[in-house]
């Protein structure tokens, strides 16, 4: 006979993560719940804005056009500002410094090494164009960075 369930038991099964631990109010949950969503929409958008300019790799394509409007006509790179939005959503949600942050550290190289090649490559693609876009638009957060 079934005298219990064993699920209800928490197990910590790594307690030397424990120091990093750190606790939030209630709310952070929701809050970490809604950039995650508004996260993994802003990047299904920014693939369709895209459209067949989309590539995994730095690359112009041909017939490669410069996108400049739905999510592209505030934000330059609205994909590493999906990416940077999950980062805040798993700091939210993720309640321990290493597991919580650890997104970050990713995030940063990623922008470090990739988007001034990006730039730089649409620039010497697209040229006065895409100069007159850039001074249009910030760079991952609209009207501020």
């Amino acid at each position: 006979m079934f005298s219990g369930c064993a699920c209800t038991k928490v197990s910590n099964r790594s307690p030397w993560l424990n120091f990093a631990n750190y606790h939030l109010p209630i709310w952070a949950n929701g809050l970490g719940t809604a950039i995650l969503a508004l996260s993994l929409w802003l990047f299904w958008r920014s693939h369709h804005d895209l459209g067949q300019n989309w590539s995994s790799t730095l690359q112009i394509r041909a017939g490669h056009t410069l996108s400049t409007s739905g999510v592209y006509q505030n934000i330059r790179h609205p994909m590493y500002t999906s990416v940077l939005l999950l980062c805040i959503a798993q700091a939210l949600l993720l309640s321990n410094l290493i597991a919580g942050l650890s997104g970050f550290i990713g995030f940063s190289i990623a922008y470090v090494t990739r988007i001034g090649q990006e730039e730089r490559m649409l620039l010497d693609t697209f040229g006065d164009e895409y100069e007159v876009y850039r001074q249009c638009t910030k760079r991952l957060i609209p009207y501020l960075f």
